[in-house]
């Protein structure tokens, strides 16, 4: 007669046996608890990086500043005619572009987060900084991470990756299972 004890045992042997795929058990749950997505950032929104309203002139930082950012995150700035330069603090204040450690003018222009620290980006275009098109981005270190907005919520173990690779690893021991039931 088929019973859930002998096929317990089955698992347990099936897990004992190979030791990759004890590992890989193991990993799937460790990742399952740890995993944490990376976004992309539209800078602008619909409107996407253009110059602002005159009476507007912090509408990037203010955007900045209601999203949490993580290494792995990225930021993707939308524009015509114009560019988006990466400099140093300085050179943000003073809206200085004559030494960008960053410089794209292709009018979709994705810029990803290597490390925490503040990012400090300024449009190229003749003007358009003075005008307040330039943005300060605080990059947090996982440990500063605040999760209260809802950003970067850890995944549940047995969700996503996690879940399929746990999925996977069990698959042949149902169906042994179950054929195994079948000649009892």
């Amino acid at each position: 007669m088929h019973s859930f004890a002998s096929c317990h045992s089955s698992l347990m042997m099936m897990m004992m046996s190979s030791m990759t795929t004890s590992v890989v058990f193991v990993l799937a749950i460790f990742l399952g608890f740890q995993y944490v997505a990376s976004l992309e950032f539209d800078v602008g929104g619909p409107k996407g990086w253009v110059v602002p309203p005159s009476n507007d002139t912090n509408i990037y930082n203010i955007w900045a500043s209601h999203n949490r950012f993580q290494v792995g995150d990225s930021i993707r700035f939308r524009y015509r005619k114009d560019s988006v330069m990466e400099v140093g603090e300085e050179d943000y204040k003073r809206c200085n572009s004559t030494h960008p450690t960053f410089f794209s003018n292709i009018g979709n222009t994705e810029f990803k987060f290597q490390h925490s620290g503040t990012f400090y980006f300024i449009s190229g275009a003749t003007g358009h900084c003075e005008k307040g098109q330039k943005m300060a981005i605080r990059v947090l270190v996982p440990d500063d991470h605040d999760k209260s907005h809802g950003h970067h919520d850890a995944v549940t173990p047995f969700a996503g990756v996690s879940g399929i690779i746990i999925t996977l690893l069990f698959l042949p021991f149902v169906l042994a299972c179950d054929a195994f039931g079948s000649y009892m």
